[in-house]
């Protein structure tokens, strides 16, 4: 997941370069409001290295390659217990079902940063890098890295992506001053210290840069009322927070981005907000087919996402997570509930 690291193949170095004249500093962050949503009348080479202590360069070793089980679950070895979540062939599937309904969700953006022929950009916690790769292609001639404790990425890539093995919340060796973009997404699940890591973001961004933030907020909401108290998917959610928190990670600390990227000097700061539908109740099409991919990809994540954090966290046992399952999967398909999942998407920039 972040910069201490060391290509394991030679690439060339790409001169530094500012962005285009930065916009004009807001008086206080913006924040766009999210649509409402209306409901349907009928809702039924590798490329990767790691850095050993001396900080030189390194092949890519066995214990990177490895992995650790749990449960069933393959999980990454390489900083062994940072992160909570599989990175098994079901994980990653879900993940780039999970890219595809975010950028249909943003209207096919890849990004909401106004970028100007950006050189260098890097993707933390790239996950399998389809966000990085597909960013590869929409800028040829940037240097795309993506970083991950998982060296889960595909074996062909675009000449211009690069990933490496590397722990987000780390200590940051990429230079000072170095990167026109720098992305993190649906990483509330993993980091422990937001404000730290910003601050390296800064650093690592030249003047001009930007920085954008991309996240889901795990708290079922709906605009018509239909939302039940006791709602078990989010009973589930508040589950698996409580269980996070035995590993020190805070599942909503995300919220307060926004105001973090102000207080490490970001300026024009603008947050998006949308409504990822929880299932296919929508009225129009587009945000019916959202619903139905953010229904799969909650579904599909429910086994991976209590693995660790009930059965370590909570000390729940396994029988006790699959009869709970069965009442949370049941919740998922009720489209009576015209629920909603809160993105929030904070963008930022480097001041010249």
């Amino acid at each position: 997941m972040a910069p201490t690291h060391h290509p394991a193949t030679d690439q060339s170095e790409t001169d530094s370069s500012q962005l285009g004249e930065p916009l004009q500093p807001p008086l206080s962050p913006v924040q766009a409001p999210a649509p409402t949503v209306s409901a349907a009348e009928d809702a039924d080479d590798d490329g990767y290295a790691t850095d050993d202590a001396s900080n030189t360069s390194t092949s890519l070793t066995s214990s990177v390659r490895d992995y650790q089980f749990d449960n069933s679950r393959r999980y990454h070895k390489y900083a062994e217990g940072r992160y909570q979540f599989p990175n098994d062939e079901p994980e990653q599937e879900r993940e780039d079902m999970k890219h595809a309904m975010v950028v249909h969700a943003c209207d096919g953006k890849l990004h909401f940063a106004p970028l100007v022929k950006p050189r260098d950009i890097l993707d933390v916690g790239t996950g399998t890098g389809i966000w990085a790769i597909d960013m590869g292609d929409e800028y040829p001639e940037a240097e795309v890295k993506g970083i991950d404790l998982s060296p889960i990425q595909p074996m062909w890539l675009p000449p211009n992506v690069r990933f490496w093995v590397d722990d987000a919340e780390a200590e940051w060796v990429q230079p000072p001053s170095s990167l026109d973009h720098v992305h993190i997404r649906h990483m509330t699940n993993a980091i422990r210290d937001w404000p730290t890591l910003l601050a390296r973001a800064f650093q690592a961004l030249r003047p001009g840069g930007w920085i954008e933030l991309q996240e889901l907020r795990f708290e079922l909401e709906s605009d018509d009322g239909t939302l039940q108290d006791g709602n078990m998917l989010n009973d589930f959610f508040r589950n698996v927070g409580k269980g996070l928190k035995a590993f020190g990670v805070d599942l909503w600390d995300m919220k307060h981005n926004k105001q973090r990227v102000v207080d490490v000097g970001f300026i024009n700061v603008e947050e998006i907000l949308l409504k990822i539908p929880m299932g296919p109740w929508p009225k129009d099409p587009r945000m019916k087919m959202i619903g139905q991919y953010c229904r799969a990809i909650i579904v599909d994540a429910l086994h991976g996402a209590s693995n660790k954090s009930f059965t370590h966290g909570l000390k729940w046992s396994p029988n006790e997570i699959e009869l709970y399952l069965v009442a949370v999967r049941h919740a998922c398909m009720d489209n009576s509930s015209h629920a909603h999942i809160p993105f929030h998407a904070v963008t930022a920039q480097k001041p010249c």
